[in-house]
C-alpha cells in the first residue's frame, strides 16, 4: 500500500472528528513519543497497547494519528448504540465488541479482517480492560490480538505508555485540567511469534503467543518507569477480582 492509500485511511468524517478533537488533546498532554519508526507507515498491523485509564485511547489514538495512520479499535460494542456516537464509531470503521458475550450480529474477529485486509491496522488491548494490578503493570491478557494476528498473518507490535493516570485516574472520571501533562510512549519491536504461524490455534498456542505479547509491553513499560514488574503476572480470577468495572 502506498503513501495515498496510507492518506486515505483518515476518511473525512474521521478528519472531521479530529480537527477539534487534537487541539484539546495537546492542551492537556505534552505526547513524548519514542522509536516511532517501529510502527509500519503501510500496511496492516496488529498494535498492542498496555490499559490502565480511560484516557489511553485517546493518547495512543493521537500518538498512530500523528505517525501517518488512522487509530482504529476494539471498542465496546455499548458505545454503539449510543445515537451520533454510534454512528460515527460505524463511519470511521471501529470494531463494537461485546463484553457480556453476547453478539448482536457482530463479529470483530470478522470485522478485525476486514479492516486488515484493506491494509488498515487495528488496535487491539490484550488486557481486555483497565489493569488490576495495583501497581498498573499489565496484568494477564486474553487472545483475542493474537488470534486475529495469527489468523491474518500479521505482524504484532507492542506498545507501551506511562503518564496518562496524571490525567485520568484509573476509575476516575474527573480530568486534571492543569498543569499540562507529560505522557511517555514507546512502540517497540515486532512480537516474534513465527514458531506459532501456521499452527491450528489451540488455547495452548494462543496462550502461549499471548504471554510473548504481554512480556514485550511490560518489557517497554519498565524502560518507560525504569522499574521493574513483579515477576508473576497479576491475574484478576487469582484475586476474586471481576473482569470489568470497578473494584
Amino acid at each position: 500500500m502506498g503513501m495515498g492509500a496510507a492518506r486515505s485511511e483518515k476518511n473525512l468524517t474521521f478528519r472531521l472528528l479530529a480537527a477539534p478533537v487534537i487541539p484539546i488533546v495537546a492542551a492537556l498532554v505534552k505526547l513524548e513519543v519514542q522509536d516511532t519508526e517501529k510502527l509500519p507507515r503501510t500496511g496492516a498491523f496488529v498494535l498492542t497497547p498496555n490499559h490502565y485509564s480511560d484516557f489511553d485511547p485517546v493518547v495512543i489514538g493521537w500518538s498512530v494519528w500523528r505517525l501517518g495512520r488512522a487509530p482504529r479499535f476494539l471498542a465496546k460494542a455499548s458505545l454503539f448504540r449510543v445515537p451520533v456516537l454510534g454512528a460515527a464509531l460505524r463511519a470511521i470503521k471501529q470494531v463494537p465488541v461485546e463484553r457480556s458475550g453476547r453478539t448482536h450480529g457482530s463479529n470483530p474477529l470478522a470485522a478485525a479482517h476486514d479492516l486488515t485486509v484493506g491494509g488498515e491496522g487495528v488496535i487491539v488491548y490484550p488486557e481486555g480492560t483497565l489493569t488490576r494490578d495495583p501497581d498498573l503493570w499489565p496484568m494477564r491478557g486474553k487472545t483475542g490480538a493474537v488470534r486475529i494476528a495469527l489468523e491474518n498473518a500479521l505482524p504484532v507490535i507492542p506498545v507501551a505508555h506511562w503518564g496518562t493516570q496524571a490525567v485520568l485516574p484509573r476509575w476516575s472520571r474527573r480530568l486534571s485540567l492543569f498543569p499540562r501533562k507529560t505522557v511517555h510512549v514507546r512502540y517497540g519491536d515486532e512480537v516474534d511469534l513465527a514458531r506459532f504461524r501456521g499452527q491450528p490455534l489451540t488455547q495452548k498456542v494462543l496462550a502461549e503467543a499471548t504471554s510473548l505479547v504481554m512480556d514485550a509491553i511490560t518489557h517497554l513499560l519498565e524502560e518507560l518507569r525504569g522499574e521493574t514488574a513483579p515477576a508473576e503476572r497479576w491475574n484478576p480470577a487469582d484475586h476474586q477480582q471481576t473482569e470489568f468495572g470497578k473494584l
